[in-house]
């Protein structure tokens, strides 16, 4: 008796051990980002973590540069770096972009191509394609908000070692979880466009970024992550960058990259303006004066104040111009503001083409039971609006052949002559949404892959029916 109650006492604290544990693994994997390298490489041997194959030690963590180094030029002694994302070639053509939007924000402009990342993993792909939505920094609110404000899904906020939980994106940009309307818009969206493409709403999750993995300047930052049999997969990132970049560009380059709210009515503010004394700016920039405003407008709130406090003391004070590398002479006046000048804000969206598709691949891959049940078939489950090869039929019938182009549905002829049987499972394992079956001159029979259900149309049909479902109509 004494025996088997200490054998029992033992299985219940086997358990209670192996459930504080669960719980102290699952607290270190959710805040785990926000460790310092020492931190981690002291969680690394406080748990025995070794390598999976070799049963090896694992090295102290260090810093890993994303950025793939080249050499440029003859004697390869200047180094260069390949771009790691692709739309900084929005910032440096914003004013042009402005100009041609009609001079209003919200101002939106997307760019796909080439980007490359120094990441050991087999899903880094460097196709990639990023959005710049330029909104103004104080309204960044979003008027098609409300079409997504109700949508409901994972949220992760990593805080306190909080797992992801399902709220509404509306609630969550209510209580400032989400930082504002526009990027609440795009996880929306993202959410509408994953699910869309066949990725498995329980296995979708947006992450917020930890406050040491996020830019200094970024006011907020999430990811959509997908889950896969490899691991959870970033695979959509959506930041608000405030207005760093436009303000670094103007740095280097001289060029004021702002934007302009107009007044309804004008309002008198006191500012620091140009009053410079026209007859040295005209003998010494002659038609350069623009270079003059631009390089005051675009200064910050902090050297402004510098050069008020310079002003009341002084009465006037030299403006060194980095791109002409002269100095004008700056007076203190009151004048009537037509318009705020300001640097946009930017919510980038952006996304890896191949991390997407490989877990889409993955989400609608399926496998059912053959017809006698004597073997496993493969499924590829693509929405019909997704899918490569929209529809498959065995007969080149020049009616259906002609309709099917007329109204772009993408399709294939299966000339192999098989049993229908065996054509179906061909086309399910393409991932073919729709087979067609020729019975006469005049019918068809359409098969839809997931239900298995048939229905029969007239042969002129066969093509806008395919098309309405497809499409979603």
């Amino acid at each position: 008796m004494s025996s088997s109650k200490s054998l029992s006492l033992h299985c219940v604290n086997s358990r209670i051990w192996n459930i504080t544990k669960a719980a102290e693994f699952k607290d270190v994997l959710a805040v785990m980002e926000d460790y310092s390298p020492e931190e981690l490489g002291a969680k690394l041997k406080e748990y025995g973590i070794t390598a999976p194959d070799t049963k090896n030690l694992l090295s102290d963590p260090y810093p890993f540069n994303l950025m793939f180094q080249t050499s440029i030029g003859p004697s390869g002694l200047i180094h260069g770096y390949m771009r790691p994302e692709t739309a900084q070639g929005i910032f440096v053509n914003f004013k042009d972009l402005y100009y041609y939007d009609g001079r209003k924000l919200p101002l939106a402009a997307a760019q796909i191509g080439q980007a490359y990342r120094n990441e050991l993993t087999l899903l880094a792909d460097i196709s990639s394609s990023g959005i710049k939505h330029f909104v103004d920094p104080e309204n960044k609110s979003h008027h098609k908000f409300s079409d997504v404000s109700m949508l409901e899904f994972l949220i992760h906020e990593q805080t306190s070692g909080q797992s992801a939980k399902r709220l509404c994106i509306g609630e969550a940009v209510a209580k400032g979880t989400v930082n504002n309307e526009t990027l609440g818009y795009f996880m929306g969206r993202f959410y509408m466009f994953l699910t869309s493409l066949g990725i498995d709403k329980e296995w979708l999750r947006f992450r917020k970024h930890l406050p040491n993995e996020m830019a200094h300047y970024a006011p907020d930052c999430w990811d959509a992550k997908i889950e896969s049999s490899y691991r959870w997969i970033e695979c959509v990132g959506i930041a608000d960058w405030s207005d760093y970049d436009l303000d670094v560009h103007f740095e280097k380059s001289g060029v004021a990259l702002v934007a302009e709210e107009k007044y309804a009515e004008p309002k008198e503010v006191e500012k620091l303006v140009i009053n410079p004394v026209k007859k040295e700016l005209g003998l010494a920039f002659k038609g350069n004066q623009n270079n003059v405003g631009e390089s005051l407008e675009a200064m910050n709130e902090e050297e402004a104040m510098e050069m008020k406090a310079a002003l009341e003391s002084k009465g006037e004070v030299e403006f060194f111009v980095c791109t002409l590398k002269k100095n004008v002479i700056i007076k203190k006046n009151m004048k009537k503001e037509h318009q705020r000048v300001f640097t946009p804000s930017v919510i980038e969206p952006s996304f890896g083409i191949g991390q997407i598709i490989y877990c889409m691949y993955e989400h609608c891959f399926s496998t059912r039971p053959s017809k006698a049940w004597d073997e496993q078939l493969n499924v590829f489950r693509f929405p019909p609006l997704v899918a490569p090869i929209k529809c498959m039929f065995e007969e080149a019938t020049k009616v259906l052949y002609k309709e099917l182009i007329s109204v772009s549905i993408s399709h294939k002829i299966d000339i192999t002559g098989t049993s229908i049987g065996k054509r179906s499972a061909r086309t399910d394992e393409l991932g073919v949404p729709f087979a067609i079956t020729v019975d006469s001159d005049t019918s068809v029979t359409i098969r839809e892959r997931d239900s298995k259900d048939q229905v029969r149309v007239s042969l002129n049909e066969a093509a806008s029916v395919v098309s309405s479902v497809a499409e979603g109509r």
